[in-house]
């Protein structure tokens, strides 16, 4: 039998400036989605969760909140893009020029549009993207720029768990 080891993410080194990721996985957004966060996070617009009020609303219909749905495309991003995050250091240029429902399946990708070694980590670079969320019917619902600093290869948690102790290596 052959062990095979799951995907673990993109290094600072495996980062080309240019490249596109087609995330791989898609998310439809449920009520209680919307809720939950919506609750969780102290927001007290109605047109969240009172399905009454956004019936009168042009919408006609609940929004999803919109920190949800930054929150939920930057998740679909994680696997590419900052699975060996050291920290996230900036979103920038977020826009939600289309809005998202309940019922909506959402999917993503992200275009690499900068990398650079860390002045003050050298177990580190810096590496900037643009990332699109869209919806089902290939609307542009959220983008927005990221900067994360990512572990080179050998570093961070996973090369340090990895590492054998002395008493292994006997």
């Amino acid at each position: 039998m052959t062990t095979h080891t799951g995907w673990h993410g993109r290094f600072f080194e495996d980062f080309v400036v240019g490249d596109v990721y087609e995330h791989p996985l898609g998310r439809t957004v449920t009520t209680t989605d919307n809720m939950w966060f919506t609750l969780l996070t102290q927001n007290t617009a109605p047109v969240h969760f009172d399905h009454e009020y956004a019936k009168r609303t042009e919408f006609g219909q609940p929004l999803v909140n919109s920190a949800f749905t930054l929150s939920l495309v930057t998740g679909q991003t994680v696997g590419d893009v900052s699975q060996n995050v050291f920290a996230n250091l900036a979103w920038d240029k977020i826009k939600l020029p289309n809005p998202v429902f309940e019922g909506d399946t959402l999917h993503s990708r992200t275009t690499v549009l900068d990398r650079r070694e860390s002045n003050s980590r050298p177990s580190v670079g810096i590496v900037s993207v643009a990332t699109e969320g869209f919806n089902q019917r290939g609307e542009i619902v959220v983008s927005f720029e990221r900067t994360v600093m990512v572990y080179r290869r050998g570093f961070g948690p996973r090369a340090e768990a990895s590492t054998p102790t002395p008493a292994e290596e006997n």
